[in-house]
């Protein structure tokens, strides 16, 4: 079992001297990275912080880092978190000000979770460590995960256990519980500058944030994928060190799956030392159960288990810390999703009139719904009129199959189905940005990257017992990323237009044009071909089904009819339902303990 780098239990009343026995600083415990008290409060913190004046973080403070912070809150209060950059999360307690405060970074990129009840604030770095919880599950945090394949913050997997949001504090006190965002989402779409220097700034920039990343360890590594982001961070990595950068690449013997010859180009033109692992379907038997139940809450992106095996041959190859290109996309503009939602935002331009009037023409009973011509511009106003964000989940797999078809009865009446949609609305309005594209990348910072993809770096460095930085989520490029013209991400449909150009000349032609993939797992072709790893999957399904969660005849058709019809596209639904059983196999064993130990 992970243990928890980040925890504590608060008595509320003993804090706000409305119980029996005053809390007190002194014999208070919290548990993090770096502790540190003095007569008033007390903070623990993990991950690697800096203020915004440029002090550094950890060792080069004269007092140690806990200690700057504390020294930070008495001068700040609750505005300490807007003065931090870098990935962290903290907690601090005040008995002199009677409250307690947590927060985390810009991106998540070190989690806390908490439950605050009016009694007692608990918290921990995991949903599962987080005191005095009673273990007992949210029906809706399972039906999220099934939609979003994930479980997006604030929810967890636990009724009483809420996640802090990327960039968002909490502070207790008298009045409450209150959460609010310390970072602002604001873009500066109206800062206009010549690419010449533009290009210099953010070369220099990607520079630094690299060189930081590896100060302090003697071997550090980098994912090393073939895609744009991974092949940026392996090239600075070697220049910066000036030897042959240690790189790691996974691939798969499964055609449309395999990305290696990308790898291979990029390690060539940098020199790196490269190291290839393919991942095979009795590794996937091998690994799915430890994978899933490693994760504090069912996890669902399939690129974990790839990145596990990375991270694992690097460790092995004497690495400390795992350099990942995350981030990339999600502020210069790269997925393909941009620019498709770019195309369907035409439509809401027409005169509302005339939408009025051909949206009638584009329904299932529409004539020109059979005229195969025709029939691909009324799928185009069908999917356009759909408002932003929705549109985004137009093809969301379990509301395609239909939550009855696939969920038992008494679990459909437990949640309810237009949660994410909500969910989803709320996140938008976030930000305010005037240009699609922003808006975009904003509504990405927090369900592509702090709830899905740095989980899954995360997960997978932490298991393979290895640190993991990413250099491209940087605040100075973050605030760059900002700073840039909407159409400097996305140009007349072209992705990340500034990125790729201003690292022409420095990333081979073939990276800068190839389309990007990732570790991208081919588990619904090898379930189709491989008996122990379709055994693994109809068991896990069949307990699932008996669960109650999911319906047993959509289970049997899944396997039977969906997986070998289309392994690709409902391979995703079933390595979904197999990571959740396998994480609720885990959850049983851990209820069972608890019950045994009363």
């Amino acid at each position: 079992m992970m243990k928890d780098r980040l925890s504590g239990q608060i008595d509320l009343a003993g804090l706000f001297g409305t119980g029996a026995a005053p809390l007190s600083i002194r014999t208070l415990a919290l548990q993090g990275d770096d502790v540190a008290r003095d007569a008033e409060a007390i903070c623990a913190v993990i991950g690697s912080p800096s203020f915004r004046d440029g002090s550094a973080a950890g060792i080069s403070l004269p007092g140690g880092l806990a200690t700057e912070l504390l020294k930070a809150w008495h001068r700040s209060g609750v505005d300490i978190a807007s003065q931090l950059h870098g990935s962290y999360a903290l907690a601090i307690v005040d008995s002199a000000r009677k409250c307690a405060f947590l927060a985390t970074d810009r991106f998540a990129i070190e989690t806390l979770c908490y439950r605050a009840d009016g009694q007692v604030l608990a918290f921990a770095d995991r949903a599962d460590r987080v005191p005095g919880h009673g273990g007992e599950l949210d029906p809706q945090a399972i039906f999220d995960y099934l939609y979003f394949h994930m479980i997006p913050a604030p929810r967890t997997i636990f009724q009483q256990v809420r996640r802090l949001p990327a960039a968002h504090s909490l502070l207790v006190d008298r009045n409450g519980a209150h959460v609010k965002r310390h970072w602002p989402l604001q873009f500066d779409e109206h800062h206009r500058q010549s690419f010449a220097p533009a290009r210099d700034g953010f070369r220099a920039l990607i520079r630094e944030s690299v060189a930081e990343q590896i100060t302090g360890h003697q071997r550090v590594g980098a994912f090393l994928s073939g895609g744009t982001d991974s092949s940026t961070v392996a090239g600075m990595l070697g220049q910066i060190t000036g030897k042959p950068a240690p790189v790691y690449s996974i691939g798969f013997d499964a055609e449309g799956y395999d990305e290696m010859e990308y790898a291979r180009l990029a390690a060539t033109h940098f020199g790196c030392e490269h190291h290839e692992y393919y991942v095979t379907p009795a590794d996937l038997v091998d690994s799915i159960p430890a994978v899933a139940q490693h994760h504090d809450q069912p996890f669902g992106n399939s690129s974990a288990l790839p990145a596990y095996y990375c991270a694992r041959i690097a460790q092995a190859d004497g690495c400390t810390r795992m350099l990942a290109g995350d981030g990339g996309d999600e502020l210069f503009g790269g997925n393909s999703r941009y620019a498709m939602q770019q195309i369907f935002e035409f439509y809401h331009h027409l005169p509302p009139g005339m939408r009025r009037a051909i949206e009638p023409l584009c329904e299932d009973g529409s004539p020109l719904r059979r005229i195969p011509g025709i029939k691909q511009a009324t799928g185009y106003v069908r999917h356009a009129r759909v408002p932003m964000p929705d549109r985004l989940q137009s093809f969301n797999l379990i509301m395609q199959l239909d939550p009855a078809s696939v969920l038992n009865p008494g679990f459909l009446a437990q949640i309810d189905l237009n949660e994410p949609s909500r969910h989803m609305q709320a996140t938008w309005n976030e930000c305010q940005a005037p240009s699609l594209v922003n808006r975009m990348l904003a509504y990405d910072w927090r369900y592509t990257l702090a709830d899905s993809d740095l989980p899954k770096v995360r997960g997978a460095t932490q298991m393979a017992g290895i640190e993991v930085a990413y250099p491209l989520l940087s605040d100075r490029l973050t605030d760059f990323s900002m700073a840039l013209p909407p159409d400097w991400k996305l140009r007349r449909f072209k992705l990340r237009w500034f990125f790729k150009e201003a690292l022409r000349g420095f990333l081979p032609d073939a990276i800068l044009t190839k389309k990007k993939k990732g570790f991208g797992l081919p588990f619904g072709v090898w379930a189709t071909r491989t008996p122990a790893l379709r055994e693994l999957a109809e068991d896990s399904l069949r307990t699932l089904a008996g669960r109650g969660i999911v319906r047993a005849d959509f289970t049997t058709r899944l396997m039977a009819e969906y997986l070998p019809g289309h392994p690709g596209y409902y391979g995703e639904m079933v390595w979904i339902l197999t990571m959740l059983e396998q994480w609720l196999r885990r959850h049983d064993t851990q209820q069972a303990r608890t019950r045994a130990a009363r």
